[in-house]
């Protein structure tokens, strides 16, 4: 599956789902603000849903079952179907590539790898091989600009350093 057919957001909600069979108001209870993973990645209730319409359209995601809800209609219990499961092992491996991403999609994958007890290694690894030649790259901008252009260049450069840091600093 082609990584870019997905969103942020559906992507967070395929892999939730792939954290065992479960439903929209669950998931979006992580994705809140005060979620566990809404702290890094927030997605509004109605987007969640949204999200698991369209995985279930990809046949990415299954219904398996309804639970009773408290106070509200029945609720549709997903699970992943094998292509689903594929798709998260291989994006939560997959380096960002861009620095702009570390923030958002990066440190998503890191925390959904740490809910499952995953071994983030191999995709620290990935995303600082991916870093170290955009490193490269900046500095001689860095280095060949002048006047604000400077500026720009030196803040992109510290950045990228900062996020290979990062890759180290989360390996310990």
């Amino acid at each position: 599956m082609d990584s870019r057919a997905l969103s942020l957001t559906e992507w967070v909600v395929l892999t939730l789902v792939a954290e065992g069979p479960t439903h929209g108001f669950a998931v979006a209870r992580l994705t809140a603000p005060t979620g566990a993973v809404g702290a890094i990645w927030q997605v509004p209730r109605p987007r969640v849903y949204r999200a698991l319409d369209r995985l279930a359209d990809l046949a990415l995601i299954e219904p398996c079952g309804e639970e009773p809800g408290q106070g509200g209609p029945r609720r549709t219990v997903f699970t992943t179907t094998a292509a689903g499961r594929s798709a998260v092992d291989g994006w939560l491996m997959c380096p960002v590539e861009h620095i702009r991403d570390i923030r958002t999609e990066f440190l998503t994958k890191f925390a959904l790898l740490q809910r499952s007890g995953a071994d983030p290694r191999p995709l620290l690894d990935a995303q600082a091989e991916r870093i170290e030649p955009i490193i490269v790259r900046l500095r001689a901008q860095r280095d060949q600009a002048q006047g604000f252009d400077h500026v720009v260049a030196a803040w992109r450069y510290e950045t990228a350093e900062a996020a290979l840091r990062l890759m180290q600093t989360a390996r310990h």
